[in-house]
């Protein structure tokens, strides 16, 4: 079954708590945590100390996605702040760098993943993979949300798959960006197992029935 991990980007600020519960009343699988430096992406959102107060307020898993120019400096202190998943982008330092940044969230006891920009190539993961436990592959270009689906990733994804399932099948594959009632189905069709939605979730009529639409495994002609 999919997962759905509803990102708070969409969300009200100013109501981030009242946000979670509903993500949680309404079924979502885990919580979508942004967070922008402004430099690595033109935007600048959340950090530590509001990944530390969200723990506070549930028990659904924190997907973290750091989209920051040199994580190594910063994941230690987000894994310490409660975050369960947490993503670094390959694109944000040297090799050496992002395999030690990777190393370090896993002895911290989180879960480490690897995210990537649209623009890099699959096969720049190949190095990464038995160390991972999620791949994330960017279908928008990170820093803004409510932008439209890339569909040219999805063969990306397809691609890293493949070579997880003989190296790494545990490991799971995340997208994020322009996921909706569309687009969800292809993207199980292409071997996702975790998908972001933000605008599509928050803006749905029905939060509780878009994400068992997301859950659901994949069925011929599905419409929402």
């Amino acid at each position: 079954m999919a997962k759905i991990a509803p990102s708070i980007l969409s969300a009200d600020f100013a109501n981030l708590e009242a946000a979670i519960k509903n993500i949680a009343e309404n079924g979502g699988d885990w919580v979508h945590v942004d967070v922008m430096d402004g430099t690595f992406v033109p935007n600048i959102t959340i950090g530590i100390p509001v990944v530390g107060s969200l723990r506070k307020v549930t028990e659904l898993p924190l997907d973290v996605h750091l989209m920051i120019d040199r994580p190594i400096r910063y994941v230690g202190q987000f894994c310490k702040a409660g975050a369960d998943w947490l993503s670094v982008h390959l694109e944000a330092d040297t090799e050496e760098n992002i395999h030690a940044a990777l190393r370090l969230i896993r002895s911290l006891g989180v879960h480490p993943a690897l995210a990537i920009k649209p623009g890099t190539p699959a096969e720049m993961v190949k190095p990464f993979l038995q160390e991972v436990d999620m791949i994330l592959v960017m279908t928008v270009e990170p820093g803004f949300g409510g932008q439209k689906f890339m569909y040219d990733q999805l063969a990306k994804a397809e691609r890293i798959r493949g070579w997880l399932d003989v190296l790494n099948p545990e490991c799971l594959i995340e997208v994020d960006g322009g996921v909706d009632k569309y687009t969800c189905p292809l993207c199980k069709e292409h071997g996702v197992d975790v998908m972001v939605a933000g605008s599509a979730y928050f803006k749905a009529e029905d939060r509780a029935e878009f994400v068992k639409f997301v859950q659901k495994p994949i069925l011929i002609n599905e419409d929402y």
